[in-house]
């Protein structure tokens, strides 16, 4: 019996392999160790390959298209039903081998390299803020311990060094004052690598014009454009905005039993760093509420009379996403809405 579908359950080292014939009958079991993986899929006849979109998936999938199998990703969340019993290696390339033929199953796309690569720059980017942010909060605890008190915020950190430098040996002991110093180059050199992180994400930014198109739309900056772009792709695989809009987490979470309906708080569920950015770019548009020298959106102002600033703020997100979804899949640019001003 020839194998029309294979379930493949990744890992480092030793990968497993689960087989089915046309009428579902296991006819393949096996390991295979990393250097045979390709070699044997390459013998194997074209059919259908269900891998779970986990680390390294991506890279597999464009390899084993490459040999003219059919390439599926399927959501972890969406397998584990499908276990059996104890989890093990073979009882996962079996539950993703029958994953994978359901008709009503939801599958990733395929990234290509190029946007996993911008992918990569974000990935990097936020470690590095997240660590230059962590250095900061130390030395800003570690200056009041000696009656320095330090403003929050990464654009306080220049203003402690020079205060520090001008205290006397007695208040700041040379122990201390070597080691902030040393901290404080550490900021500075994470600092450099942000810079050089976004403007190469910036470069990459100017030479999309996917990106570029979305940029247009008021709360979406370059960051959050390019990340959008590389991780979303045209964004056909949603059916709806809506749909896009759930999957970033950004739709209220709906439990109904019984033909009562309870609508609660966002999901937060899909990817937390685009919605983050799009959160804090609503955010911006939001703050323009409250500015003299920009002409009042009265939708926004409505809604910020009957919700608070943050529920407005994922609201004003929500109806963002919604719109790039458009943009993305109908390739326009941002279209304000007739009567809205343009934002300062």
């Amino acid at each position: 019996m020839s194998v029309v579908s294979i379930g493949l359950d990744l890992a480092k080292s030793v990968f497993q392999v689960h087989g089915v014939d046309a009428s579902g009958h296991a006819v393949l079991r096996r390991k295979l160790a990393r250097g045979g993986l390709i070699a044997f899929f390459t013998k194997q006849p074209p059919c259908l390959v269900g891998m779970e979109a986990c680390s390294s998936a991506h890279h597999w999938a464009r390899e084993l298209v490459r040999l003219g199998h059919e390439v599926r990703l399927i959501p972890p969340q969406y397998v584990k039903p499908y276990v059996k019993r104890n989890k093990t290696d073979a009882a996962d390339a079996e539950a993703i081998c029958e994953a994978v033929g359901r008709p009503n199953m939801r599958f990733v796309p395929i990234k290509t390299c190029e946007q996993q690569s911008i992918l990569v720059l974000h990935r990097v980017r936020a470690l590095l803020v997240r660590q230059r942010t962590a250095a900061v909060n130390a030395a800003r605890g570690l200056l009041g311990e000696f009656g320095l008190v330090v403003g929050k915020g990464i654009r306080n950190v220049d203003e402690p060094r020079g205060r520090m430098d001008k205290l006397e040996p007695e208040l700041l002991p040379d122990e201390a004052r070597e080691a902030l110093g040393c901290l404080f180059d550490h900021i500075g050199g994470l600092g450099e690598r942000v810079g050089a992180v976004e403007a190469r994400i910036l470069t990459w930014h100017k030479s999309s014009q996917v990106s570029q198109r979305l940029a247009s739309a008021p709360g979406v900056g370059p960051m959050t454009a390019t990340a959008i772009v590389a991780a979303v792709g045209d964004g056909k695989q949603f059916q709806s905005a809506r749909h896009f809009a759930a999957w970033l987490g950004l739709t209220p979470r709906i439990k109904a039993s019984g033909g009562k309906e309870h609508i609660g708080r966002i999901s937060k569920g899909g990817d937390r760093y685009l919605r983050a950015l799009l959160i804090h770019g609503a955010r911006a548009v939001v703050g323009t509420t409250f500015r003299k020298d920009v002409a009042p959106r009265p939708w926004l102002t409505a809604l910020i009379g009957r919700r608070p600033v943050n529920v407005a703020a994922v609201a004003v997100a929500h109806k963002t996403a919604r719109a790039l979804w458009a943009m993305l899949t109908r390739a326009e640019a941002y279209r304000r809405p007739t009567g809205v001003p343009a934002a300062a």
